[in-house]
């Protein structure tokens, strides 16, 4: 199967989300067949829900439509490092590659801060590729935060 990104898409829902007023992060989940099973924005405030980030509400679409609590052989493409909650969300779902765009120094779960797959306790290490339209990824959060302080 050819390499197709979804990190387009996943920055189209960030931006959805910076316009609903939330932090613009966005994720697409693709499965082993290269169809589309869910996508997402953070909706932390719209749902009143802390654990509403748009890692966790792809993965539970997809679980739901799925009929399981596993994704074997699925991708999941988010624009920011996974906190350490969705990082345990991605390895317990069994999500076999996480794409991520910028990096999360202070709150990240995956390169920095727990650095949740590299734990023993870890059942479950999914191939991590970073780094895939970081800048644009970077350049919503700082605009967002931008417009917030300003």
């Amino acid at each position: 199967m050819d390499f197709v990104s979804y990190m387009s898409d996943a920055l189209h829902e960030a931006q959805a989300a910076a316009r609903r007023g939330e932090v613009p992060v966005g994720a697409v989940l693709v499965g082993a067949d290269g169809r589309v099973l869910a996508r997402a924005g953070n909706r932390t405030r719209e749902l009143s829900d802390p654990t509403a980030h748009a890692e966790i509400l792809a993965i539970r679409a997809a679980c739901a439509a799925a009929g399981s609590e596993r994704l074997p052989g699925a991708r999941l493409w988010v624009t920011l490092e996974p906190c350490p909650m969705c990082a345990a969300a991605i390895s317990a779902a069994r999500i076999a590659t996480l794409y991520y765009g910028a990096e999360d120094p202070r709150m990240g779960g995956v390169r920095h801060g727990a650095r949740v797959f590299e734990h023993r306790q870890c059942h479950h290490r999914p191939e991590v590729i970073d780094g895939i339209a970081a800048a644009e990824s970077r350049g919503l959060l700082r605009e967002f935060f931008r417009q917030r302080r300003g």
